[in-house]
């Protein structure tokens, strides 16, 4: 018997998280919740919860792909099943945890090739996709998946079929669940094209009231000290919240969206200028969810706008440095706008008259542009975050200079082939990319290597049918070559000597070009300043582009130059992630102009990080320079590149200019 969990019902606040997740489970059509915040606030407890409120499941007895007896599925691996329902059985609805390192195969399923080979048949072994089928697959730290995981498990929850394809064998079964992921955005976003395909998603975070605070504590230790009793204390509300989603799951088919409202749901769409349809299509879904969930039998007003908050926000993402957000002001104003006209008042002076109509469904109307739950606004949050202190070691001296319009930079790598995570930079052994080759071994099996490998010794091996006599030694994988991600680390130069406000402008402008860079090439990176009498790890390595870029607005110049202080910072800081991650090779970006003004001369800690692969930006100017930042390149064994330089087809057009003057 499986320990119990935190009830549902007994989670302290965090209305929207609870109905998006209400609405995904009356209808998993509307495409899963991505649910985004800071550590610690009961993402994980929230979503756990809910596999239990689902109604049981009816499956063919025996079949690893839990098939609907009343409609198997004709391409299930284990059919054909019988079409009369006979040896149904029922079982409560799965939560599928998907851990961050799963292979493909883990996710997917896996064929035995060698069995393909020799004996005819298609051996497969189900995956997660398979086990999720009519469930609830749960994805925790989804943004620290790969990509190509990513991509696979969207394509799955929005087609409702996992198709595997191994050296031309090919199954194929069905994969309905609810998707649930959660993420922290300190550690990264995903990429808006990914983001676009979860239904809805919900900013969540801790409460800073005292007393819901208590709250939350007071229960989690009651549960920590009787898990049974405290289960048994909410059992009614949990039962009662089973009861309403199962009663608004058969209510759904007979909800009616009448073209007021769809007029409505497009014209929101419309304003907020989303890419493509599929926010229509899953606001149209969540409202008549929606709809369903309040008992109602046609889609209202309200409906669309709390359909709307829940899918909108993310689909807005056009940068990798903006934040979601809605404008819940010009929402309401948009479904205003857009609201079937009212017919005439016989008597406008009757009851009625010269007052705002009431809600659809009859209950208190919301102040304009106000959340029902009291929640402040997505766009009032991030207002609230901006105007946060500045880092430890800001100048009080005016405010830091804003950066320039990034641009796209120059490519730089590591040099030789690396076998680090999966990414867009320097060259990498990957188990995605072009075929370059096999080796023995059986993940990923190169069938003609496999072939050639076990041809010689048929003979002797006693064959006599048409099937191959394969053994284990002779397995080849393949072997392909892609790109990885590295890690990108900064050392900028914040001192005195870089002030000049132009100067900084340009500074911060060619900073985040690299960092852009960084996002789309799937790297980690950090940041290192220096000035005054000492360095600072303003960002440790991490995969969240964002918070350099943030770390990156704030900073502010001034004071000496400890440049040695900064090199040897970043050599302590290449040490430690070399311990950590040993597979991901570093890159050092150095911005400065060369100068050093306090402390030891910078050539001991130069020649620390001598084989590490390095790039110097020059950003000194002017009509006579010192070259003070080439000497540091030759005494790290770095690239050197001046700041004008640093855009890609940059050197071009300065040769061009020179040549004109």
């Amino acid at each position: 018997m499986s320990a119990p969990r935190y009830p549902f019902s007994a989670v302290v606040g965090m209305a929207d998280l609870k109905l998006a997740l209400l609405i995904n489970a009356v209808s998993p059509g509307v495409g899963g919740v991505l649910v985004r915040g800071e550590k610690g606030t009961a993402k994980s407890t929230i979503v756990r919860a809910l596999a239990a409120l689902l109604p049981p499941v009816t499956v063919v007895a025996g079949c690893r792909f839990s098939c609907d007896p009343a409609a198997p599925d004709p391409s299930c691996p284990d059919g054909p099943h019988p079409p009369d329902g006979a040896g149904a059985a029922q079982r409560p609805a799965r939560l599928v945890e998907l851990p961050v390192g799963a292979s493909e195969d883990r996710l997917t399923g896996s064929l035995d090739i060698e069995r393909a080979l020799t004996e005819g048949v298609k051996a497969f072994e189900p995956g997660l996709l398979a086990a999720a089928h009519r469930g609830v697959l749960y994805v925790d730290e989804v943004n620290l998946l790969h990509d190509h995981l990513v991509d696979l498990l969207l394509d799955a929850a929005a087609m409702g079929r996992s198709h595997v394809e191994r050296e031309g064998v090919s199954v194929q079964h069905a994969a309905r669940f609810l998707l649930v992921g959660t993420m922290n955005p300190e550690e990264g976003e995903l990429r808006p094209q990914l983001l676009d395909r979860f239904g809805l998603t919900v900013e969540v975070a801790a409460t800073r009231d005292p007393a819901e605070r208590a709250e939350v504590v007071r229960r989690r230790l009651r549960f920590e000290d009787d898990p049974d009793g405290f289960a048994a204390e909410w059992a009614e509300a949990e039962a009662e919240l089973a009861a309403r989603i199962a009663a608004a799951r058969g209510r759904l088919p007979g909800v009616a969206l009448t073209d007021a409202a769809l007029r409505q749901i497009t014209a929101v769409c419309a304003t907020f200028e989303v890419d493509g349809l599929r926010a229509d299509l899953v606001t149209a879904r969540a409202a008549i969810a929606l709809a369903a969930w309040h008992g109602r039998d046609a889609v209202t007003a309200e409906d669309v706008r709390q359909a709307a908050r829940l899918a909108l926000p993310h689909r807005r993402r056009r940068d990798p440095f903006d934040a979601p957000g809605l404008d819940e002001d010009k929402l309401d104003q948009t479904l205003r706008e857009h609201a079937d006209p009212e017919p005439p008042d016989d008597d406008p002076d009757g009851p009625g008259g010269g007052r705002p109509p009431a809600p659809a469904d009859g209950g208190p109307a919301a102040p304009d542009g106000a959340p029902e739950d009291g929640t402040p606004s997505p766009t009032q949050g991030n207002a609230a975050t901006a105007d946060a202190g500045s880092p430890p070691g800001a100048s009080s001296d005016g405010e830091p200079a804003p950066a320039d319009a990034a641009y796209k930079p120059r490519l730089f790598t590591v040099p030789g082939v690396g076998n680090g995570a999966p990414g867009r930079r320097s060259k990498a052994r990957t188990p995605y990319g072009r075929v370059s080759g096999a080796r023995p071994g059986s993940r990923g099996v190169h069938l003609m290597a496999t072939l050639r490998a076990a041809a010689p010794h048929q003979r002797a091996r006693g064959r006599t049918g048409t099937g191959l006599i394969i053994t284990p030694d002779d397995l080849r994988e393949t072997v392909r070559d892609g790109r990885e991600g590295n890690l990108v680390l900064f050392v900028v130069d914040a001192s005195g000597s870089m002030a000049a406000r132009q100067r900084m402008r340009a500074v911060k402008g060619a900073v985040l070009s690299l960092l852009l860079d960084a996002y789309q090439r799937r790297d980690k990176v950090g940041l290192i300043t220096f000035r005054g009498t000492g360095a600072e790890l303003v960002l440790p390595p991490t995969s969240s582009v964002e918070a350099g870029a943030r770390r990156l607005e704030r900073l502010a110049t001034g004071g000496r130059t400890p440049l040695a202080a900064g090199l040897l910072r970043a050599a302590e800081v290449l040490r430690v992630e070399r311990l950590r991650d040993p597979a991901r090779r570093p890159l050092l970006v150095t911005v400065t102009d060369g100068r050093n003004t306090h402390g030891p001369d910078p050539a001991r800690a130069a020649a620390l990080l001598r084989g590490v692969a390095a790039v110097v930006v020059d950003c000194e100017s002017g009509p006579v320079r010192l070259g003070l930042a080439g000497r540091l390149a030759d005494r790290m064994g770095a690239q050197a590149v001046r700041l004008e330089e640093l855009a890609a087809g940059g050197l071009t057009r300065v040769v061009r200019d020179a040549r004109a003057a």
